[in-house]
């Protein structure tokens, strides 16, 4: 499968809140951009929508029942070719199951939920912190089910963290 999973987690699966993220990790944000820089990446339209805007050197699948991703000036960044519209999920899994690029999941939760069982790889960054007001969260899986790999740990602006790779065993 070609599917993988990216994404920063509290200790309680902790993903966002007021439609950002929680956790402010420089260090996370650019392990972020060197796993994804030249892949296409697959996110909900909440997760484009909170995006700084177009990340550079990926395709973008936006996963939204709207026909037209709108800029504020308006126009349709759907017409770019960096962006396209998924409009039905099955069908968009169907055909890039045996592609041989590997595609992220970026976000958000929903998507993530969606996709989890799809996924071969789940590429987390496990923030040692608890955020109470957190809205959105990463979906529970079993852990017995992947290898667990820590690839480097940090820590900033008082947190800790892990960069884990889960790979599914077979």
């Amino acid at each position: 499968m070609s599917f993988s999973i990216i994404a920063a987690i509290g200790k309680n699966r902790e993903l966002g809140k007021s439609g950002q993220l929680i956790w402010k990790l420089p260090e996370d944000l650019k392990y972020f951009k060197d796993k994804t820089m030249g892949h296409p990446i697959l996110m909900g339209h909440n997760t484009f929508d909170s995006l700084p805007g177009i990340l550079p050197g990926r395709k973008h699948y936006v996963v939204t029942r709207r026909q037209a991703l709108n800029n504020s000036s308006g126009e349709d960044l759907a017409l770019s070719d960096q962006i396209e519209l998924v409009n039905n999920l099955p069908d968009f899994i169907n055909h890039h199951l045996d592609d041989s690029t590997e595609i992220f999941v970026i976000g958000g939760g929903m998507i993530y939920w969606e996709m989890l069982d799809k996924c071969n790889k789940l590429y987390l960054t496990e923030v040692d912190a608890v955020d109470p007001d957190a809205e959105t969260f990463f979906p529970e899986f079993d852990k017995e089910k992947y290898q667990r790999k820590v690839i480097a740990t940090g820590k900033e602006n008082g947190l800790s963290y892990e960069f884990v790779e889960y790979l599914k065993l077979k």
